[in-house]
């Protein structure tokens, strides 16, 4: 099958990539010739395990085609579509200026038939302006269908997501569109679910939403633990062996952070507002993914007797999530930002995603070249990104260079014990 992409983000590149893979011819729409060339060479433009040698194998077999130009991609596309950002506007709804501009250059381009897909998170009722646009725009003798198929991928896992996704949701009021679409999907092993477009455009929303909500209840468990002398991670060990609720993203930490749960959340919210709901559960969601973080920070200071002005703190981990260099609405900046407004010196460290991080943290910390450098003469060590590597890490070489063996361990990944029988002070999220 023929098909085409406009905007090669995460959801964009990845997705392309595999149909490409599977035998699909499949043209990339960009907007930004020094990316177009990058990816034309079959070089990705962010980091995704795998997703470097996907690009490459593709591109060399002609079956991944990138281009600035829509009528090169739309023409001999049977389904064209749509993953472009919606980024959050000052209000907390979503931008969809991307989504309709793109809509009206697909439509300038449709000759014969095209299915139009929305693969972008966009709220109910955006697909029915994209087909007005297309409806206004498109020459005469040309006609469409429009679908909204979300995207549910995890980045870190992004390409075994795309192949085995839990569910592949069709929304369309077009049997051929459907037919189309079951098509394309046919060697991708998830269950369908056909339904109507709102019911499509929702289901993302309340995803990510339920996800959220979980992160932010266990959040909420570990803070009250720490006021009970309860462990947080058995509490939610206990809670999510309960085969109705499950152990997923039922754990601890300093808040969820990246490209989806944070804009979606406050998107649900303010779409809930337009249309006269008051989400109160996830305002609350919302506001206690901020209150973790300030919770962590004030451990730090709590430790230090109220006052970390001109200590050296390092900071592991910066990424929102492992495997990943994606630097979108990471904890880390929220921790680093009150350290530093604190008076707090910090230097940092993350595997992947230190290029992403010299963008936004600039001259305001040291970057060091690997974990133990980054802990020489910190007064404390905090760990904020759950990296494999971390997870091994030698305390006692670490504790070497430090100034105090101090652990903040963000993310539970180290035995409390283990760690006090070494002679450091440990505080976990949750746990004493």
């Amino acid at each position: 099958m023929k098909i085409a992409f406009i905007g090669h983000g995460y959801v964009g590149l990845v997705t392309a990539a595999v149909f490409a893979d599977l035998g699909n011819t499949v043209w990339v729409v960009g907007r930004t010739k020094e990316k177009i060339d990058k990816l034309k060479k079959g070089i990705a433009t962010f980091y995704e395990p795998g997703l470097s040698e996907l690009v490459k194998r593709n591109v060399d077999a002609g079956r991944l085609i990138f281009t600035l130009d829509y009528h090169e991609a739309v023409v001999p596309s049977d389904i064209i579509f749509i993953a472009v950002g919606t980024p959050p506007k000052a209000s907390g709804s979503a931008d969809l200026s991307s989504v309709f501009s793109a809509a009206e250059s697909v439509a300038k381009e449709l000759v014969g038939y095209k299915v139009v897909v929305t693969k972008s998170t966009v709220p109910p009722g955006t697909n029915k302006k994209v087909s007005e646009i297309l409806e206004k725009n498109k020459p005469a003798g040309a006609s469409f269908a429009i679908a909204s198929c979300p995207e549910f991928l995890r980045e870190g896992s992004a390409i075994s997501d795309t192949m085995h996704p839990d569910r592949i949701i069709i929304g369309t009021t077009s049997e051929r569109a459907q037919e189309l679409l079951l098509e394309l999907h046919k060697t991708i092993d998830g269950k369908a679910v056909l339904c109507n477009i709102e019911t499509a455009e929702l289901i993302k929303y309340a995803s990510n939403s339920l996800l959220s909500t979980k992160i932010s209840f266990a959040n909420a468990i570990a803070m009250l633990s720490e006021k009970v002398g309860a462990d947080a991670k058995k509490v939610l060990e206990g809670v999510g062996l309960d085969r109705r609720l499950g152990r997923s993203f039922l754990y601890a930490g300093v808040g969820y952070g990246g490209s989806c749960f944070p804009k979606d959340v406050k998107a649900l919210i303010a779409f809930a507002d337009e249309k006269g709901y008051d989400f109160k559960l996830l305002k609350d969601v919302d506001g206690i993914n901020k209150e973790v973080c300030e919770h962590f920070v004030n451990k730090i200071v709590s430790h230090f007797h109220g006052d970390i002005s001109g200590k050296t703190i390092t900071v592991l981990g910066l990424a929102f999530k492992p495997n990943t260099d994606d630097m979108r609405e990471a904890p880390s900046l929220l921790v680093i930002s009150k350290l530093l407004s604190l008076g707090a010196k910090i230097t940092v460290f993350d595997p992947i995603a230190m290029e992403n991080a010299k963008l936004l943290l600039s001259d305001t910390v040291s970057f060091a070249s690997d974990a133990y450098t980054a802990a020489v003469g910190a007064d404390a060590v905090c760990v904020v990104t759950e990296w494999n590597e971390f997870r091994q890490l030698d305390l006692v070489k670490l504790a070497k260079g430090m100034k105090e063996m101090v652990l903040f361990d963000g993310r539970n990944i180290y035995d409390p014990s283990d760690a006090k029988k070494l002679g450091f002070a440990y505080y976990g999220v949750g746990r004493m």
